[in-house]
């Protein structure tokens, strides 16, 4: 039987999880507290001694990767591990003004999170002389509960305009749905490198204006980015200073899948469908 550890039964962790299980996998998750139905992060050794497959979603902090720092000798010696996936951030590409980056674009993070993101990348990789390492760079991830409509909700839903700054962004479902097509490849040892990133990258604003436009509301003000600058928090500012759009179309390829969710558009709407349990005009 097919084995998976995950590292992480956070919001994706979770969905690759109910995911691989209805592939047929066993599935195994961490959690910092081991409850329902997890394991306790700092228990894990014999999880992974049994992982035929396994995944993390943790991310690496200004110490380093912490399932490395924890389990690097376990991971190194165990005996029916086949498969590795580490999932990473698009901002290991910095930014291109604009320009597109696909998934042999040599990264160029101009910020530390996006470094201490290559440095957790180089370390996984070394594995790869003896397993299948896949290394997936998410962009921005979305899904039920975590939308635009749960910030129109709360009322802090913000219409940035900042004319051509454009980015991907990524459905929990088929980062789910990408990630179990890995698994399931027959894949010799190597580091590959796959792109969770959406079909057409697009303006922050007009993600608002399409949520608003699916609740029945009106959408908030345009704000221009000048004046909301001073504002912002570092992570924010952080997001606003790099300019990219992340091409998928070696990794769908190689997958030999298709999003569920191409753009914003389709993944809004079954978010809401979902919420409503009914279905949209």
């Amino acid at each position: 039987m097919n084995r998976l550890l995950i590292f992480g039964l956070g919001y994706t962790g979770t969905a690759i999880a109910q995911a691989a299980a209805k592939a047929g996998f066993s599935v195994t998750g961490t959690t910092r507290a081991g409850t329902s139905g997890s394991i306790h992060f700092d228990t894990a050794e014999t999880a992974i001694a049994s992982a035929t497959h396994l995944l993390t979603t943790a991310a690496p902090d200004e110490s380093g990767d912490p399932v490395l720092a924890r389990y690097a000798t376990a991971i190194a010696s165990a005996p029916n591990l086949r498969w590795i996936g580490y999932l990473s951030s698009t901002v290991v590409y910095g930014n291109r003004d604009g320009n597109w980056a696909d998934e042999d674009t040599p990264p160029a993070p101009s910020q530390a999170r996006g470094q201490r993101r290559i440095d957790a990348e180089d370390a996984w990789t070394r594995f790869a002389d003896r397993r299948a390492v896949d290394v997936f760079r998410l962009a921005g991830i979305y899904g039920p509960g975590r939308s635009a409509f749960d910030d129109l909700r709360a009322g802090s839903a913000r219409r940035m305009s900042k004319p051509g700054h454009q980015f991907g962004r990524i459905h929990r479902d088929d980062i789910a749905r990408a990630v179990t097509a890995a698994m399931n490849q027959d894949r010799p040892a190597g580091r590959r490198v796959l792109n969770l990133a959406d079909d057409e990258p697009s303006e922050s604003a007009a993600v608002i204006t399409e949520a608003a436009a699916l609740f029945g509301v009106t959408p908030p003000p345009e704000v221009a980015f000048a004046d909301a600058l001073p504002t912002m928090s570092p992570m924010a500012r952080s997001f606003w200073a790099e300019n990219r759009k992340v091409a998928n179309a070696k990794t769908k390829a190689a997958l030999k899948i298709e999003w569920l969710y191409p753009t914003y558009r389709e993944g809004l709407r079954a978010i809401l469908i979902q919420e409503r349990g009914d279905s949209l005009p």
